[in-house]
């Protein structure tokens, strides 16, 4: 039986989180069919003192979500045409979110792929803005309690012995690069670069 993950899992450091991730699936129910990928890249956001963080300066409309409880989806529009998939971390009052770049397609590749538009398979998944493509994540999953969600959640995976997990600087910022925030399988087609 396949375990989901509970809300302890993502009341815990941000950091820790996004490593932790790394092997567990990201599960989607779109129409009839199920979507499943394993996650192979992540970044950890903070909130004040973490520049790029959308929690950085304060509450605002858009980053209140990043202080309620742990284990919500965090789910906005960048460049006016791509969706961000995130979860909210760390203990309800405090920022934090774990923003997921890159996972692996295991189930429901066809749906993947027609919602890519016929993206190859090394296409599907290996960016932010393309796995939300690919599951279908847009603004209607924003604040989604993905502990009890029956659309989209998040379980138990584990890491194949032969993964190793590497960090860096996260990418596609302008400050707050140097952190090394980012975690990802090393070697992994599906990571994002």
């Amino acid at each position: 039986m396949n375990v989901r993950l509970d809300r302890d899992f993502f009341e815990r450091d941000t950091a820790a989180v996004a490593r932790d991730l790394l092997g567990n699936f990201l599960v989607r129910i779109n129409g009839d069919e199920l979507l499943r990928g394993r996650i192979v890249e992540t970044e950890a956001y903070y909130g004040e003192g973490d520049p790029p963080s959308h929690a950085s300066s304060g509450k605002t409309s858009r980053s209140k979500i990043m202080w309620e409880k742990p284990g919500l989806a965090y789910v906005y529009l960048v460049y006016g045409i791509h969706y961000m998939f995130n979860v909210v971390c760390e203990p309800e009052g405090k920022p934090g979110a774990v923003l997921v770049r890159g996972v692996e397609p295991e189930e429901g590749i066809e749906m993947m792929v027609s919602n890519r538009e016929g993206a190859e398979i090394r296409q599907l998944t290996n960016g932010p803005g393309k796995l939300t493509e690919a599951f279908a994540i847009d603004r209607e999953e924003n604040g989604l309690d993905l502990i009890k969600s029956e659309e989209l959640w998040l379980e138990e995976g584990s890491v194949n012995g032969t993964s190793k997990v590497e960090t860096s600087g996260r990418i596609g910022i302008s400050r707050g690069k140097k952190e090394q925030l980012r975690y990802f399988f090393q070697d992994n087609p599906f990571v994002s670069g």
